[in-house]
This record gives structure tokens, sequence and C-alpha cells, in this order.
């Protein structure tokens, strides 16, 4: 209300289209320039190289996921484009995300909806300071394994093309160029959202370093790979805004968020979590949410 020149950001980002397909081909020229390597610099490069434009382009699908790319009134080309994105990460995502991260949102910390937050037994045994090191490294695993355990959802008509895409996919690329490139694919996106930098934005975004504050923003250079995502207040507060704008949310509303706690470093936020001894997978808001909830 304060603000109404915000609603003039509430528009898709025209560029995510062409910064996609630029991610899709650079990886396209990786597989193909890894084929021949030796196997220490094929993993050499997935971490290098590959695990960082394989989380960037997860955090692609989240911007496609909030129709960013084509709008809400496409929202099935948003769909295809997300299974397209999907592709140079080996393993099929896209359609799931975006069914639980549409939870996420309206739910936020929701008990048994929200699958963001960890499982009691995470809670329980990652809880000294090398567990917590290897729950980091484990991330990719718990995200993958988290949603069958709180939250079980059929499988819809769009997951089973988004897997059948996937596998075609990873089936033409063994053929073409063999194993190293699969596994220089598939190595990029485990090795990019677990033990990496960029993966500092998942504890970042809502672990509780200070109680009473749920969300934190990040507004370190990062940011430049990652569509924004740090804005993360400024994302909550408007998820119908891509991240490419999110900055000027923050500008026109200072307001509201400079006396926020925040962060500038995601590597720093990854070495507090495992050394604060106060800190573990526990420290998140949790709801035991009442009424009617709707899901995906």
């Amino acid at each position: 209300a304060k603000h109404p020149e915000i609603k003039a950001l509430m528009k898709p980002d025209t560029n995510l289209v062409w910064v996609v397909l630029l991610m899709v081909l650079a990886q396209l020229v990786a597989f193909y320039l890894v084929k021949d390597l030796d196997w220490k610099w094929v993993l050499f490069w997935a971490y290098v190289f590959g695990s960082c434009v394989s989380h960037s382009m997860t955090l692609a699908i989240h911007e496609i996921s909030h129709n960013s790319a084509f709008g809400n009134r496409k929202a099935m080309w948003n769909r295809w484009f997300g299974i397209f994105a999907n592709l140079p990460l080996g393993v099929p995502y896209s359609i799931s995300f975006k069914r639980y991260h549409m939870d996420h949102h309206r739910y936020l910390g929701g008990d048994g909806i929200d699958v963001d937050i960890p499982t009691d037994f995470e809670g329980w045994f990652f809880c000294t300071r090398f567990r917590k090191f290897m729950w980091i490294v484990l991330q990719p695993l718990f995200y993958a394994i988290r949603p069958l355990c709180i939250n079980p959802k059929p499988i819809s008509r769009l997951e089973i093309i988004n897997l059948l895409a996937q596998l075609s996919f990873d089936i033409a690329i063994y053929s073409l160029w063999g194993a190293k490139s699969l596994c220089y694919m598939l190595a990029g996106s485990v090795l990019g959202l677990g033990l990496h930098p960029i993966s500092g934005h998942f504890i970042a975004e809502h672990y509780m370093f200070l109680k009473g504050h749920e969300t934190y923003s990040y507004y370190g250079p990062l940011n430049l790979l990652t569509f924004n995502v740090g804005y993360h207040n400024e994302h909550h507060d408007f998820p119908n805004i891509p991240g490419k704008s999110l900055p000027l949310v923050k500008k026109i509303a200072a307001e509201y968020y400079d006396g926020l706690p925040q962060y500038n470093s995601w590597i720093k936020v990854l070495y507090d979590f495992v050394m604060d001894d106060t800190i573990s997978p526990y420290s998140r808001m949790k709801r035991h949410l009442k009424g009617e909830v709707k899901q995906d």
C-alpha cells in the first residue's frame, strides 16, 4: 500500500529464457569436452564448473516454478520449459519441485506439509559438528527422500513426462559421449547441492541463527549466479516478482528490509552452522496448521 510502484515489477523476466538456453548449451559443450579426460579431471571439472552451473540451474528452475519465464497466463509454457531446463541436471526434478515449493510458500514451516523442514531423525542424529558437516554433504539425498517421508503425493502426468524426458536425455548423452560425460553431469549436480559455497543458501534462508527471525536475506556476490535467491525476505513477500527485480524491491521499500538480520557470506553460514553447537537441523520454525490445507 505504501509503495504501489512495486506492482510494476510483477511481470515475467524475458531474459530468463535466454539465460537458461545459454546454460544448457554451456553444459552440452562441457559434456563433450570431458568425454576423453582422465577420471580425476572429470571429477575436478564437475566440482569446479559443473556444480556451479547445475546449482544455478536448480535456481533457474525455482524461478520457472513461479512462472517467471512466461508469466502466469502461460503456466504450462513454464512447466515445459522447466522440464527442458532440468535436462543437464541428470535427475528429474522440475515438476516435483514446483508442487512442493508452492506448499513451502503457502504454509511456511507447516508440519507435515513444508518438506523444507528437516525430519525428526535429521534433527536428532545430525547434532554434532562432524555429523552436521556430513548432513551438509548429504543434502541432495535428504532433499530427495524427505518429501516421501513427510508429505508423499500421487505421481502426476507431468512428473512422468519429466522422468521420461530425463531418462531419454541421459541415455542420449551416454550413447553419444560415454560414461565420463554422464558421470560429469550427475556428479556436478550432487556436488553442487552438497558441500559447495552456493549451498549455503539452503541454511541461510530459514535457519534461526537468531531466535525470532525465521527468514534471512543474503546480499553477497553469489546472487549473480543464483537469480538473486539471496533476497529471500523480499522473495517471500513478493513471490510473483522475478529474482532479477528483487534488488529493486529492497531499494524501493528499504525501510522494511535494511534493519533485518542479513548475511554477506554463504560460506560463513556453512561454517557457523557446523561450529555453533546451538544450531542444528532442529533450528527451524515449525507450525501446526489449522483449518483447510490446499496443496498442488
